[in-house]
């Protein structure tokens, strides 16, 4: 399974379970630390450690290991390390606070139907 792939699959589970505002970046051209980052946010702690639950869950069983998991007990900023796609789930503060989105600029915004 390829980046894009992966990405794709991570999308689709974060749309299954009510991510807010899912923003794709492909920064393969900018970073080497991976080919897209993947930002979405969730509405509570509940919803975003259940967000991060699924696309652990979708991604393992498609045969993607998760590298690391960081920030799950708190639920305010989730990352989910799976080498070439790394997903940030945030709460609402948080993800203005740390824009993501304005640091990476560089990198291309993309849709998930272009993936």
């Amino acid at each position: 399974m390829n980046s894009s792939e992966i990405a794709k699959l991570a999308v689709t589970a974060l749309e299954n379970k009510k991510a807010e505002d899912i923003r794709i970046i492909d920064i393969s051209e900018v970073s080497v630390i991976a080919d897209y980052f993947i930002i979405a946010n969730g509405t509570n702690r509940s919803q975003i450690q259940a967000l991060s639950d699924h696309v652990a869950e979708t991604l393992g069983r498609a045969g993607v290991p998760l590298k690391q998991m960081e920030g799950y007990d708190n639920a305010n900023w989730v990352l989910l390390d799976f080498r070439d796609v790394i997903i940030h789930i945030f709460d609402k503060e948080n993800r203005i606070f740390y824009d993501l989105e304005r640091i990476w600029r560089d990198g291309k915004m993309i849709e998930a139907e272009n993936l």
